[in-house]
């Protein structure tokens, strides 16, 4: 009996072994393939150059060291655009259920952690980084698969091992950095909220941090991971523009608009705001009132 599918539960649960059915180097120049799908697992490794690969509901930008693991059955396509190289390992590969002394998939699992973690995931595709190892041990999948002794099979089994306790833990640490990040989004959004809201008030990133319960050298951290920038970054862009409306549409003196937008010191102001404009806010006033009155004359 064979399964094709990386997250069949039988593979946890019966002696089934990886089996190598197809595996090539090519060289992809300005190439546009049809959707298909296979009936294997398959890696797509870029070994050089860039490439996309489409499946029916995203698109996948890859790269040099990139890999990305389809499960069977999963319609795709690569596209490398005009004047693009791409070099790319394909490796397909099933699992046979059979008798054997080497460590089935379930046994490998019940040992490795991670590997029993990667194959309760469950996602028709994972897209990951190779951290310099796992083109090694595919490259030698496809020597050893290409050698004539009889006995080449475990040198075989053990690489395909070696490989999918790779891509596992790789596969659970991405996992996990992503619900890091998607709860740092959570954390990130609520911080600017709360400047959002109280940009007029004198803000340390102290009182953003108690505001969304959070350490506010962890959420400086995060802030800047996120969105490129520091909180007080942020929060002096944000006065700039809501100073910026205020000098346009509005009469009211730039001193007081320094402390409308959080700023009480209006010559503090002025050099934080021609720093972001690269003019005076007298200047932007100025300005700004000349084009109102050339729309109105012309």
């Amino acid at each position: 009996m064979t399964i094709s599918s990386l997250f069949q539960q039988e593979l946890i649960e019966d002696n089934y072994y990886a089996k190598v059915n197809a595996y090539y180097f090519k060289q992809w120049d300005a190439f546009d393939m049809a959707y298909h799908e296979h009936k294997d697992v398959e890696i797509m490794y870029v070994i050089d150059g860039s490439c996309l690969v489409k499946t029916l509901t995203e698109s996948i930008s890859l790269k040099k060291g990139d890999f990305i693991l389809l499960d069977s059955h999963v319609p795709h396509r690569l596209v490398v655009g005009t004047g693009q190289l791409c070099r790319m390992l394909n490796v397909e590969f099933s699992f046979i259920h059979k008798i054997s002394r080497f460590p089935s998939i379930k046994e490998l699992a019940d040992e490795n952690s991670a590997l029993r973690q990667f194959l309760g995931i469950k996602r028709s595709f994972i897209t990951l980084k190779d951290p310099n190892e796992i083109y090694h041990t595919l490259k030698n999948v496809v020597l050893e698969s290409d050698k004539k002794e009889t006995d080449k099979e475990i040198m075989v089994q053990l690489l395909l091992s070696q490989l999918l306790i790779q891509i596992a833990r790789l596969g659970v640490e991405d996992q996990k950095l992503n619900r890091e990040n998607q709860q740092a989004n959570v954390y990130v959004n609520q911080a600017i909220e709360f400047l959002h809201y109280h940009y007029d008030c004198d803000i340390k990133v102290s009182d953003v941090g108690k505001a969304v319960s959070l350490h506010p050298g962890y959420l400086h951290r995060i802030f800047k991971k996120l969105m490129d920038c520091t909180m007080m970054e942020y929060l002096a862009t944000l006065r700039m523009e809501k100073a910026k409306m205020l000098l346009k549409d509005t009469e009211i003196p730039i001193i007081e608009i320094a402390q409308y937008v959080g700023i009480n010191s209006s010559q503090y102001f002025s050099q934080l705001f021609k720093k972001h404009t690269k003019i005076t806010p007298i200047e932007f006033r100025t300005l700004y009132k000349m084009d109102i009155v050339k729309l109105q004359k012309g």
